[in-house]
């Protein structure tokens, strides 16, 4: 019995400190799980709050998106319209060219017939610009002989003149002789 009693506490405290070894393992795995749940609750929470933030991005991305949509629409509107607006003036500009390129073949034939006219006109112009000139040549001439022989006719007739007033001077001293003559002979008594 007392060896049994001996054999049956040996178990006892066998199992006792297998108990305690025991108890420590559970309470470090309990410590350990207690940490693993932790480190979970703190992994959730920042898994939460990741999945929070992500929401907020996504919804963020998804505005942007959308309002960047837009600002391309619009301005894909607004670059249409430039181009309409641009296409328009082209052709507004380019009719205008055509216009303006008529206008200068024209006003280039025009140009050429009236250079053409020109010529003809000064070349008409010479010719008679020439004629006149030899029939000024010709006349100045005509009025350089002509004057020539009044000169002549003029000193003819200066001459004649003096030879005139000579007379004059000698008759007007011969009537003067004669009235002297006739004073003195109407004084003579038996003139009388």
């Amino acid at each position: 019995g007392v060896f049994l009693y001996n054999h049956l506490q040996q178990k006892v405290r066998s199992a006792e400190a297998l108990a305690q070894k025991y108890k420590q393992q559970q309470e470090a795995l309990s410590a350990q799980l207690q940490v693993v749940y932790e480190h979970r609750s703190r992994l959730e929470r920042s898994l939460q709050k990741e999945r929070g933030e992500h929401k907020k991005t996504k919804e963020d991305f998804l505005v942007y998106k959308l309002e960047a949509q837009e600002a391309l629409n619009k301005e894909k509107q607004d670059s249409m319209n430039r181009y309409g607006a641009l296409s328009s003036q082209h052709k507004i500009l380019k009719n205008q060219h055509d216009d303006v390129k008529k206008q200068l073949l024209d006003l280039q034939l025009q140009h050429n017939s009236l250079k053409l006219e020109h010529r003809k006109t000064l070349e008409t112009h010479s010719q008679k610009y020439a004629q006149l000139q030899q029939e000024k040549d010709s006349e100045v001439t005509s009025l350089q002989d002509t004057v020539f022989k009044l000169r002549e006719e003029s000193k003819l007739l200066r001459k004649a003149h003096q030879e005139v007033h000579s007379q004059l001077l000698n008759a007007q001293a011969q009537m003067e002789e004669f009235r002297q003559l006739k004073e003195a002979l109407q004084k003579m008594p038996g003139f009388r």
